[in-house]
């Protein structure tokens, strides 16, 4: 049975993706969904050239599906990418939104495909420890009061873990970002043959989010 992991290069995605190989399971592609506008409802827009390289260091064939990244119509256009790979179900990293976790598996069913999600309803905290045990994953994005430009490019450790539930404590933000708070993406976990390297960080603030832009992965 052959899958496709839906990327966006984050932590969610690239755990699934992980499990899923832990699983034994056979993942061909790894597909992104590329949107033209910044605050897309379904996917992250944030350092996307990344996931190319990461495909590669995975022996996994990447697939870009360009989308305006309008609400409904996002959906559309992955579902004809989708359509056109010769796979048998897809990986998401879905963890408690039911708005993203329903509307893939609408998805799946239309296209007569299995859907994987194996951290839908994850304990937070544990998926944070998985996260700081197995991967290096870097903070890239923040939306949230308590999460500024100080944290863009800090790893998710021990550290930052407990900075989260802190600043949850007080503001009342989901620790593992699923409410947005934060994007990351991950610079190296069990399944790529190497870690990713980058150059060229530099911040961004922009419609409420601070934002660390990376301009090459090698």
């Amino acid at each position: 049975m052959t899958w496709a992991a839906l990327t966006s290069g984050g932590k969610d995605s690239i755990l699934a993706l992980q499990k899923a190989l832990d699983a034994g399971m056979d993942v061909s592609y790894m597909v992104t969904v590329v949107p033209d506008n910044p605050d897309s409802y379904m996917f992250h827009s944030a350092n996307l050239a990344a996931v190319p390289v990461i495909a590669e260091r995975c022996g996994m064939t990447y697939v870009g599906i360009p989308t305006p990244g309008e609400k409904e119509d996002e959906l559309r256009d992955l579902e004809k990418g989708l359509a056109a790979l010769p796979i048998e179900g897809v990986i998401a990293g879905a963890i408690e939104s039911e708005y993203q976790r329903s509307r893939i598996a609408i998805l799946c069913e239309r296209l007569g495909i299995a859907m994987f999600a194996p951290l839908w309803h994850m304990d937070p905290l544990a998926l944070l420890h998985e996260v700081a045990e197995r991967m290096d994953v870097r903070i890239v994005v923040t939306a949230a009061d308590g999460l500024g430009e100080n944290v863009l490019g800090k790893r998710i450790d021990a550290d930052m873990i407990n900075l989260l539930c802190r600043i949850s404590a007080k503001r009342r933000i989901h620790i593992a970002g699923e409410g947005g708070e934060y994007e990351s993406l991950t610079l190296d976990a069990p399944c790529f043959s190497s870690p990713i390297r980058c150059e060229g960080w530099h911040t961004e603030f922009s419609c409420g989010r601070w934002v660390a832009a990376i301009e090459r992965f090698w």
